[in-house]
């Protein structure tokens, strides 16, 4: 991983993080910073994933290829979407458990 992949998986992240708040509209714990961070665990839990379905189970789809400097978009911002889920799930659940 060099500087210039770093440089993309953050701007990926944001993208992909705001995106995800799109998607599933909740409120996220440290604004911005906060959606920085769910944004770069979404690009890396999403291209994971992706990397581990397309090696054990030959998914090859060509709207999955779509890449800037290796970062796959649409695995990074399916990965962003769960993981905003989960985070604000947990919270939520965390919160009205008491």
């Amino acid at each position: 991983m060099n500087l210039a992949h770093l440089a993309v998986q953050l701007m990926i992240a944001i993208a992909c993080g705001i995106l995800g708040n799109m998607l599933i509209p909740r409120q996220i714990p440290g604004k911005f910073l906060g959606l920085i961070l769910i944004g770069f665990v979404g690009v890396w839990f999403g291209e994971g994933v992706y990397r581990m379905l397309k090696a054990n189970h030959g998914l090859n789809y060509d709207f999955l290829k779509w890449s800037i400097e290796g970062v796959p978009i649409v695995p990074a911002s399916i990965g962003c979407a769960i993981v905003i889920y989960l985070v604000t799930s947990f919270l939520k659940w965390g919160r009205y458990s008491q």
